[in-house]
């Protein structure tokens, strides 16, 4: 090893790396030592010897407002690759233990919201030395963060076709077209889905799985999308059509409690309900860490279960 580097070594502290990443991610001294349990004087310490070791400044303010400078995002890759190191070195020392350990990021589409819950308990009752983290975003999020790699896994449907992607799909996704209770339109004995989708539509936002979802039907049928309102989430899709703004087609599973009460009524159309899978996603490229794998292997190997659980519970 060259002496500038181990001298460098011998003045750097995972306390100091771990300091400048909490000032990095929240972007505040303060908000970075009530994460850490430190001062805001002894977070502006630590970083401060880390700079003095490095020669040069990893944060400026520019008015009231801190920045980091081009060393500091230097640092913060290599931050990041430390730590990643020490997680992944973690979870393949508790495999050779036989133990599954260590950190799961997942991320789940907004419509996916009604089936991760159930996907977790039981795993995690297997696996009790797994923390697992759930982010719930649209489906323009998702495809970014599955672009950046920045997640363990996806669960999505609608999987992006002509990526390297590994995709397992696990449950049936139904989309159904539904009608606030007094609908005129429950009232007919046949409604055509011309005639549903004419009676003031309300979609999600472009993107969206659920509108993609629509949109390849009416594509495939010759139908026109013309609605009235887009929403950027199911339960404001919902909500609307209860509040009698008009009519969607929304998954079952966001909508259980409403069918059951008869607040919300499903309409019996040609063609419908829609179908589509939830899938567990991740990039081919990506080597799945032993965490990753025990999850994707419990799907695999529940699946059976997992229909038999959500074809009671939309029962």
């Amino acid at each position: 090893m060259p002496l500038s580097i181990q001298k460098l070594a011998n003045r750097l502290t995972f306390r100091q790396l771990q300091v400048f990443k909490a000032v990095y991610d929240l972007k505040s001294y303060s908000k970075a030592g009530n994460l850490l349990g430190l001062t805001q004087p002894a977070v502006s310490s630590q970083v401060r010897h880390l700079e003095q070791a490095l020669g040069m400044p990893m944060f400026e303010y520019v008015g009231r407002k801190l920045y980091c400078t081009a060393a500091g995002e230097e640092m913060a890759a290599c931050v990041r690759s430390v730590f990643g190191e020490l997680a992944d070195m973690q979870n393949r020392l508790a495999a050779l233990e036989g133990r599954v350990a260590g950190d799961l990021r997942l991320v789940a589409v907004s419509t996916a919201q009604y089936v991760v819950p159930y996907l977790l308990g039981s795993f995690l009752e297997l696996n009790p030395q797994v923390n697992i983290s759930v982010a719930v975003v649209n489906r323009a999020t998702a495809l970014e963060r599955l672009n950046e790699n920045s997640d363990d896994l996806i669960i999505m449907g609608m999987v992006p076709q002509g990526r390297p992607l590994t995709s397992l799909p696990f449950l049936d996704n139904e989309l159904i077209p539904v009608a606030a209770a007094g609908h005129p339109l429950l009232e007919q004995e046949t409604v055509t889905a011309e005639e549903f989708l004419n009676n003031k539509l309300l979609t999600r936002e472009p993107g969206s799985g659920s509108r993609l979802a629509l949109e390849v039907y009416c594509q495939q049928h010759q139908l026109k999308i013309d609605p009235i309102m887009e929403l950027g989430s199911n339960d404001a899709v919902k909500h609307a059509v209860l509040a009698g703004l008009g009519v969607a087609v929304v998954p079952k599973l966001s909508v259980l409690s409403e069918l059951a009460l008869g607040t919300l009524a499903a309409l019996e159309i040609p063609g419908f309900p829609l179908r589509r899978s939830w899938c567990v996603v991740y990039p081919q490229r990506r080597h799945p860490t032993p965490v990753m794998k025990a999850f994707v292997d419990y799907v695999q190997q529940n699946i059976a279960q997992f229909e038999l659980l959500f074809r009671r519970l939309a029962a």
